[in-house]
Parts: C-alpha cells; sequence; structure tokens
C-alpha cells in the first residue's frame, strides 16, 4: 500500500537532508497523517500476491517461503525490551502514517518475535508475541554501499537494480546497520522530498545542534537532482524520480535494508 501525505501544519517526522532541506517547515510533514487518511489508488505488481503495493505475504497458514521473514500485526499488542520484559510502545494494524504495519524479523524465541522497529534505537530489536501477528516473507532486499553512494536492490544474488543515491555529508554519515522499510509515501506537491518516500526503521544520531526536524531516515526524491550521487545529505539517501518511483512499485513493506560503510 502507498499512502498519500496530505500537507499539514505539524513537525517533520522524517529527516531534514540538509541544504535546502534543512529549513522544511511542517507544511512537509508526514507524522501526523493518520489511518483514515486519503489513500491513492492501489499499485499491482506482478511481483506482489496482494491487491495493492503494500509488501503483505498472503496471510495462510503455511510457513512462509521468502527468505526474510516479516511479521504483519493484526491486533493491538505492545512492543517489549525483551520478551515478555519492558514496555516500549504500543503496536498497532497501521505505522503512525497509516501503512499496513509489517515488521522484519530478525529472530524467534518461543512465541516471541524480534522485529526491527522505528521505536527501538539502531541496532536494538524490539520483541512482540507472535499472537499479534500473522507470519510472511519478502525475498527483496536493499543493499546500501555509503562508500559508493551505491544502492542495489537484491532478490538472493541476482541484482534487480542499481541505484546512484546521495548519502550523508561528513559529520551527518548515513548510519549503518541493518534497518528495514516501514512506509511507502506519496508526498505533497513542493516539497524536498520529491514525489516519494520510503520510510525506515532507522535513526540519524548525529544531528546539528538546535536542529528541530525529526530523525527517521529514508530512500527519498529531491528537489535538487545535481545532489544525488553526492555527500550533501543529513543521512538520508536521496535518488533520482524514474528511481524512487521504481523502488516505490517494488520494495514490499518489511523488506530489509543494509547499510556499509
Amino acid at each position: 500500500m502507498v499512502r498519500r501525505l496530505a500537507s499539514l501544519l505539524v513537525p517533520a517526522a522524517l529527516l531534514g537532508c540538509g541544504g535546502a532541506e534543512a529549513t522544511v517547515s511542517g507544511s512537509a510533514a508526514v507524522e501526523a497523517v493518520e489511518a483514515g487518511g486519503t489513500r491513492s489508488a492501489a499499485e499491482t505488481t506482478a511481483a506482489e500476491t496482494t491487491t495493492a503495493a503494500d509488501g503483505r505475504a498472503p496471510a495462510t497458514a503455511a510457513a512462509p517461503t521468502g527468505r526474510y521473514t516479516t511479521a504483519r500485526v493484526i491486533r493491538r499488542t505492545w512492543l517489549r525490551a525483551a520478551p515478555g520484559g519492558r514496555r516500549i510502545a504500543k503496536a498497532t494494524r497501521t505505522t503512525s502514517f497509516g501503512s499496513p504495519h509489517v515488521l522484519s524479523v530478525v529472530r524467534r524465541q518461543g512465541n516471541w518475535l524480534a522485529v526491527h522497529a522505528p521505536e527501538q534505537p539502531n541496532g536494538r530489536a524490539a520483541w512482540l508475541p507472535t499472537t499479534a501477528v500473522v507470519l510472511g516473507a519478502v525475498d527483496l532486499a536493499i543493499h546500501v554501499d555509503r562508500s559508493k553512494r551505491l544502492l542495489t536492490v537484491r532478490r538472493g544474488k541476482r541484482v534487480l537494480r542499481r541505484v546512484t543515491v546521495a548519502v550523508g555529508r561528513p559529520g551527518h554519515e548515513t548510519p549503518t546497520g541493518r534497518f528495514a522499510v516501514t512506509d511507502k509515501l506519496l508526498m505533497p506537491p513542493g516539497t524536498p522530498y520529491g514525489c516519494c518516500a520510503v520510510a525506515l526503521t532507522g535513526h540519524q544520531t548525529s544531528l546539528p545542534a538546535g536542529w528541530g526536524g525529526g530523525d527517521r531516515l529514508a530512500v527519498h526524491g529531491t528537489s535538487e537532482p545535481a545532489s544525488v550521487g553526492q555527500p550533501v545529505s543529513l543521512g538520508c539517501l536521496r535518488a533520482a524520480q524514474a528511481d524512487i518511483r521504481w523502488l516505490m512499485r517494488r520494495i514490499p513493506l518489511g523488506a530489509p535494508v543494509f547499510v556499509k560503510a
């Protein structure tokens, strides 16, 4: 599912990405869009089995067969710091952006799943019970080589697309590690994010002093095409419009994202 975002006067949740993007006003915000917001027309691709391009695996009793396990939240539950441990945040059927809440599973312990979630710091998993989710799987993954400014989409060892991207500038480098796709967002006209943004679980931990914007990482378009391929952002990855539109069509929710230096 792709979410179309209204222009709302609220603080931005996605990381502003430097240059002109460091001064984005609240009208470019995405965090405040609720589940009941306006939806775009469903996008259907041969690579996905649902009626919209939301990355959900079929909700069947069969074990998922894809390379990377996902968990789609089907009832309200708590994300916890450990199996049965301290509560971190509520997990509902939709994300804060209104997308189906699909999480990337990194391991299982009994009836508990460790997942990547934006409510946790980079590199730290959250846990939720298997009774609150439907398991699925995805085969596509995003691999980012920060030094080469290159994003590669792979299905196993097969390369589906290579994308030149802008990365974080010195002092605000794009964080490394494993993250996951949480949302696919159609941006309002006139924002520095271009047409679209693929939101990730990760956060930028090295922000300018006095920064008042968000810290969530994303792969997104740009209003400055010449910046693509340069180390100019505050941590997000900027792509050309044709490439970000391809990612929006093909990358499922819950897909893992691996970023290396």
